[in-house]
């Protein structure tokens, strides 16, 4: 349904070079040049600024981007739902971060399904910025994150506050006393991959006190949240985790909260959906379903 110039639009955007966009258009360059010239004409708006080989959008090629984005993303949605339609089922399509997914959300969508016994499902999991890409590409529907975002991209619902917490075997043996963030320099740390938003939270609380993760002086990087807990209950290091992820250990006595001084965290768990859909008002619903179920 989208103009094919909006289509030349939005891939230049995704590539953010008039080669590349036109290569992958299967299109002379020229004529990308003419859908941008044409649409500048139409919106009567610079979309990009030419600054030698760099590209960038201006302010009111922004608001074009993001706006055609839901749009297109809201086209995929119909199509799926026109479909539904002939088969008389309904598809809920949502993604979640391993902590939310493998830990938080669990009781909620219990709830949910129940509820909704003639529902397919389908739940996508991955780190913060895997699922934005998905919702960018419109093959979700929502997605609950626990990382940083650029809001202005998103309709938004705080789901759950949760603590922040650095965590260890019950009986680890620490290199010195521990006080402050940075005594725990001395252990090997286990951490989640770049992108995901366990790591962001780390990597944003460290750099307030002046460290990052290279002052640990070894690492373990895992992309799965219950391999961390395995190793952490086996003394394979220590860990900052969201408390969710390890409130069944910490009440057994297999693990332990490090308590520090100067390191008191806590972030939200964010409800997200393409900003402006014309989806929203379902969206709202199934986000007040989720938080009421919420234990």
């Amino acid at each position: 349904m989208l103009d094919f110039r909006i289509e030349t639009f939005l891939k230049v955007c995704e590539y953010m070079n008039f080669t590349h966009a036109a290569e992958a258009l299967c299109m002379t360059q020229p004529a990308v040049s003419q859908h941008i010239k044409y649409l500048e004409e139409k919106y009567e708006a610079p979309l990009f600024i030419r600054d030698k080989k760099k590209l960038t959008l201006t302010p009111a090629g922004e608001i074009l981007r993001s706006t055609l984005e839901t749009m297109r993303n809201d086209e995929t949605t119909m199509k799926n739902r026109m479909k539904e339609s002939m088969i008389g089922k309904k598809i809920l399509t949502f993604g979640v971060t391993m902590t939310i997914g493998g830990y938080t959300v669990i009781p909620s969508l219990i709830d949910f399904i129940k509820a909704n016994p003639d529902m397919d499902f389908q739940v996508r999991y991955g780190n913060t910025q895997t699922l934005l890409s998905y919702l960018h590409e419109g093959s979700i529907d929502f997605a609950i994150v626990e990382g940083y975002f650029k809001a202005d991209n998103y309709n938004t619902r705080v789901f759950k506050t949760e603590d922040y917490i650095a965590v260890a075997a019950k009986d680890h043996k620490f290199q010195k006393d521990i006080k402050v963030l940075k005594d725990l320099t001395d252990e090997r740390l286990l951490i989640r991959e770049n992108g995901s938003g366990t790591r962001a939270i780390l990597t944003k609380s460290l750099a307030v006190k002046n460290l990052n993760v290279e002052d640990f002086p070894r690492t373990i990087e895992i992309e799965n949240i219950h391999t961390i807990v395995d190793l952490l209950c086996r003394d394979c290091g220590i860990s900052f985790l969201y408390k969710s992820a390890v409130e069944k250990e910490i009440e057994s006595g297999t693990l332990k909260e490090i308590k520090l001084d100067d390191f008191k965290v806590s972030h939200d768990f964010t409800f997200l959906w393409n900003k402006d859909s014309a989806f929203s008002e379902d969206y709202e619903k199934i986000f007040d379903i989720l938080k009421k179920s919420l234990k």
